[in-house]
């Protein structure tokens, strides 16, 4: 079964910085874009930061020069720097794999998230 876990969430105080981890299992994800979501209380799902199976990255405005996204495929694994943190960046945070195969015989394409962590920025 697939799963992906995120961690590092938690308290921060304005200004201070988190590193979110998103392990996956139950399939290598090297070949497919990933990313963070965050969802503040009533608010959408927003993305945050996604990178591709190159090594492309692209942010919201609301966090570049501030998040870094990586990952390190050895380890199946998907990493959020966040620095300067902010109080509107309060929210849980969610990994995301999308998986898109076409091939001749079949198309597919899904979305897998993982629980979400909270990131709670506040003196």
């Amino acid at each position: 079964q697939v799963q992906l876990v995120e961690s590092g969430g938690g308290l921060v105080r304005p200004g201070g910085s988190l590193r979110l981890s998103c392990a996956a299992s139950g399939r290598a994800f090297s070949r497919d874009t990933m990313g963070w979501y965050r969802q503040a209380p009533g608010k959408q799902r927003e993305l945050v930061a996604r990178i591709t199976r190159l090594g492309k990255t692209n942010y919201a405005d609301s966090v570049k020069d501030r998040f870094t996204i990586s990952r390190d495929n050895d380890k199946n694994t998907v990493y959020l720097q966040m620095n300067s943190l902010k109080p509107v960046d309060t929210a849980v945070y969610y990994c995301n794999a999308h998986v898109s195969i076409s091939t001749i015989e079949r198309a597919y394409e899904y979305d897998y998230w993982g629980q979400g962590t909270q990131v709670t920025v506040a003196s």
